[in-house]
């Protein structure tokens, strides 16, 4: 079953991030298996961060941007949950970045 598109935003207000729905995401990811809580929070303190919100507000996606805000970016921590796989909301939020 695919969810409707327009019924998720993206954002990059951190005060709508929901950390632990990121850690547990990235913490239990093949790149930062174990990634302390500490450190994930300076990445994102120290980052443009995105997040992608069902129509509930409930977070289902991530992705981090470590940039110069100049000439470079590197794109980082990027993730759909996987019961929101499936909709393209990957294509959406590197389209929106």
């Amino acid at each position: 079953m695919s969810a409707n598109i327009s019924n998720y935003s993206i954002s990059t207000d951190k005060s709508k991030l929901n950390f632990n729905v990121i850690y547990n995401f990235i913490a239990n990811s093949y790149w930062a298996k174990g990634i302390p809580k500490s450190v994930m929070q300076s990445a994102i303190d120290n980052s443009m961060c995105f997040g992608v919100y069902s129509a509930h507000n409930e977070q289902v996606g991530f992705a981090r941007v470590v940039t110069d805000n100049a000439t470079f970016a590197y794109l980082a921590d990027v993730f759909i949950a996987p019961q929101s796989q499936g909709n393209g909301l990957s294509k959406l939020l590197i389209k929106t970045i």
